[in-house]
C-alpha cells in the first residue's frame, strides 16, 4: 500500500511538471503563431471570431510538437526536486529500488508516446483540415478593412483595388478597381466582358456584402479588343463573388493519415489521391507519416538516458557534470530525430532506420541501465 502512494506520488509530481512546462510552451509558440496569423484579418479580411477560432483549432498541432521536449524537461526538474529535498534518499532506504523509478518513468513515457501519436495521426489532421475548411466556406469577409489609403490591395483573386483616401466616414474616395475574373457583377446590368472590367469612380461605400460607387466610369474590353465605356452615376456591384487569396487548398498535414497511408504504399503513379500522382510528394508523404508516427517512439528513449541521472550522486567528484552531460545526449537525440526525419522518403531503408533505431536503442539502453542500477549501492 505505501509502495502504490510512493508511486502514485512520483507519477504526480513528474506530471504536473511536464504539465506546467508542455502548456508554457504552448502558450509562447501559440502567442507568436497567432500574432502570424493576423493577417487573416488585416490581408484577407476575415472576421475576429473567424481568426480566433483558426487559431484555437491549431493549438493541438503546437502541444504535440512540444510533449517530447516538455517531457525531458519535467524528468530532470522532478529528478533534480527529488534529490535537493533528499527525497529519493528516503525511498532507497525504504526498499524501493532505482529499478523500480526508472520503471515509472518508462511508464510514463509510453503514456506519453500513446498521447502523441493519437494526436499526430488522428486528431490533429481532423483539426488542421477543419481550420483550412473554416477559411474556404467563409463567405463573410470585412472588405472595408482591407482596402488602405494610397495603396493598391491585392488581397483578392483576380482584383485589384486602389483607394486614394478613407474618411472618418468609411467613405471610398477615387477608387480605381481591375477585375480580370469577373468576381464583380452590376447589380443594374453588366456590361461588356465581365472577365476584363476596369471601374474608375469619385467616391464609394460598402454596405451589406455590396460595393456602392459614385460619378465612375466602366470600361471593358471585348473579344474584338474594343474598349466600351459606360458612364454612372451610381452603381452597385455585388461583392458576393469576390474571395480571398487565402490558400484553401488542403495541405499535406490536413490530410487525414489513411489518405497519406494509401498514397505511400501505391505503386501506381497515377493514382489520383490527395496529388500522389506528382512528383516527390510520395516522399512528403513518407515524412509526414513518418514524423506523426515516428517522432513519439523516441520518448521511451529519453526516459532510458535521463534515469541515469538516478545512478550518480552529487557529493561524488565529477558527478555533477555527468547530469549535464546526460540532459545533453538527450536533448541531442530530440535534435537528432528532427534532423534524421528529413531524410526518410529517400529509401526505404532510411525510413525503416528511422523507426527501428529507438527502439533497439532503448532496449540496449534499458539493459545497460538496470545492469548498472543493480550494480551501484546507495
Amino acid at each position: 500500500m505505501l509502495k502504490n502512494k510512493i508511486y502514485r506520488y512520483l507519477s504526480s509530481e513528474i506530471l504536473k511538471n511536464f504539465t506546467t512546462v508542455l502548456l508554457t510552451f504552448t502558450a509562447v509558440a501559440w502567442a507568436v503563431r497567432a500574432v502570424n496569423f493576423l493577417e487573416l484579418m488585416v490581408d484577407d479580411g476575415h472576421s475576429s471570431t473567424i481568426y480566433l477560432y483558426y487559431s484555437i483549432l491549431n493549438i493541438s498541432t503546437i502541444v504535440t510538437r512540444f510533449i517530447p521536449l516538455a517531457f525531458l524537461i519535467s524528468l530532470i526538474i522532478s529528478i533534480i526536486k527529488f534529490e535537493r529535498q533528499q527525497e529519493l534518499l528516503i525511498l532507497w532506504t525504504s526498499g524501493l529500488t532505482k529499478v523500480k523509478i526508472a520503471n515509472i518513468f518508462l511508464l510514463i513515457a509510453f503514456f506519453l508516446t500513446l498521447i502523441q501519436i493519437i494526436l499526430s495521426l488522428f486528431i490533429n489532421p481532423y483539426l488542421l483540415n477543419k481550420s483550412r475548411s473554416l477559411l474556404a466556406n467563409n463567405k463573410q469577409f470585412q472588405i472595408n478593412s482591407v482596402l488602405k489609403s494610397n495603396d493598391f490591395s491585392d488581397s483578392f483573386f483576380n482584383l485589384t483595388f486602389y483607394i486614394d483616401k478613407k474618411n472618418s466616414n468609411n467613405e471610398l474616395l477615387n477608387i480605381f478597381i481591375k477585375d480580370k475574373g469577373g468576381h464583380l457583377s452590376t447589380v443594374v446590368d453588366k456590361a461588356g466582358n465581365p472577365n476584363n472590367l476596369t471601374i474608375i469612380a469619385k467616391k464609394g461605400f460598402i454596405d451589406n456584402n455590396k460595393l456602392i460607387l459614385f460619378n465612375g466610369m466602366l470600361q471593358t474590353l471585348n473579344e474584338k479588343k474594343e474598349l466600351k465605356n459606360i458612364q454612372f452615376e451610381k452603381t452597385e456591384l455585388s461583392l458576393d463573388e469576390v474571395l480571398p487569396r487565402t490558400i484553401t487548398q488542403t495541405k499535406i498535414q490536413e490530410t487525414s493519415s489513411s489518405l497519406l497511408l494509401k498514397c505511400a504504399l501505391s505503386k501506381k503513379n497515377n493514382l489520383d489521391l490527395v496529388n500522389c500522382s506528382k512528383m516527390g510528394f510520395k516522399k512528403e508523404t513518407i515524412q509526414t507519416l513518418s514524423r506523426r508516427l515516428g517522432v513519439p517512439l523516441y520518448i521511451p528513449l529519453i526516459s532510458i538516458i535521463t534515469s541515469f541521472l538516478l545512478i550518480y550522486h552529487k557529493e561524488k567528484k565529477y558527478n555533477y557534470f555527468k547530469k549535464y552531460i546526460l540532459f545533453v545526449l538527450s536533448f541531442f537525440t530530440l535534435i537528432a530525430a528532427e534532423i534524421f526525419l528529413k531524410y526518410t522518403g529517400s529509401t526505404f531503408m532510411v525510413t525503416a532506420s528511422y523507426f527501428i533505431f529507438p527502439i533497439i536503442i532503448s532496449i540496449f539502453s534499458y539493459i545497460y541501465l538496470i545492469k548498472k542500477m543493480n550494480s551501484k549501492k546507495i
